[in-house]
């Protein structure tokens, strides 16, 4: 099956579907082009304002796609979705601990939790590509790199700590246009956060990422380095808040929203 032919409805159908109720299934990187793809952060109600407070002082990792009203499990941005089966893997979290990758949180869910939705840097891919600069993750079926920097983020409340960051090898005469390109849309992470030299940002080897998988990168290329959606998980786990739900790196949410 060709994943990226399918429109959003049938790939939130797909994932949805108890044939593909699978915790292994792959990331939703190069699916439905065109369409934003969202990060997921689910939190009770009583660390809610803190966590919006969070996404608005750190739009760069955070760009807010939707809030849900607590209990709510079906966004406005994706007609009859359902939040708790329609992505392809969740993550469950306590006390700061990742408990276990699930591919349905309806045993979970309860009606104090309040969803966001948060813009992810998937959704800029395909323009990324239709101007000519190759994705070596998307080429090769991977996940994308990510990790975990030193770049501070804006406390907010229980929520403090470090950005997590993005990377994908560009070819050193693709920079600027990879730039321009991503810069278009901040509703999804918009334009790099940092190019080349990892170890100022406390990246000390990207063979080994802290999430998603490692790529090479050649030597006419440099590693450019985007927020990520995955930042809420490590501030979770650095909060050490007692319970939320996120989605598994690299496996988004597809809304119907037209990037």
């Amino acid at each position: 099956m060709n994943m990226a032919n399918l429109s959003p409805a049938e790939l939130r159908a797909l994932y949805r579907s108890a044939a593909s109720n699978d915790p292994n299934a792959g990331p939703t990187t190069g699916v439905a082009p065109g369409f934003v793809q969202a990060n997921l952060m689910i939190v009770p109600r009583e660390y809610a304002f803190d966590f919006l407070l969070f996404c608005q002082r750190n739009p760069k990792p955070c760009p807010l796609v939707e809030v849900l009203e607590p209990g709510r499990f079906e966004p406005v941005c994706a007609n009859g979705a359902d939040l708790r089966t329609d992505i392809p893997g969740y993550r469950i979290h306590e006390n700061g601990q990742f408990v276990k990758e699930v591919a349905d949180i309806r045993e979970f869910w309860h009606d104090d939790l309040v969803s966001f939705l948060l813009g992810c840097s998937f959704s800029f891919e395909s323009a990324l590509m239709q101007a000519g600069i190759p994705l070596r993750h998307v080429q090769q079926q991977r996940n994308v790199a990510m990790y975990k920097t030193t770049i501070p983020c804006a406390p907010a409340g229980r929520f403090q700590g470090n950005m997590v960051v993005s990377m994908r090898p560009i070819k050193s005469r693709d920079i600027a246009s990879a730039v321009e390109i991503s810069g278009r849309f901040p509703q999804v992470h918009g334009a790099p956060v940092h190019i080349g030299h990892a170890e100022q940002i406390g990246i000390h080897d990207l063979a080994k990422p802290d999430f998603g998988d490692a790529v090479e990168i050649m030597e006419d290329e440099l590693p450019v380095f985007w927020a990520c959606g995955v930042t809420p998980q490590y501030i979770a786990e650095l909060s050490r808040i007692p319970f939320c739900i996120t989605h598994a790196p690299g496996k988004m949410f597809v809304t119907d929203l037209k990037i």
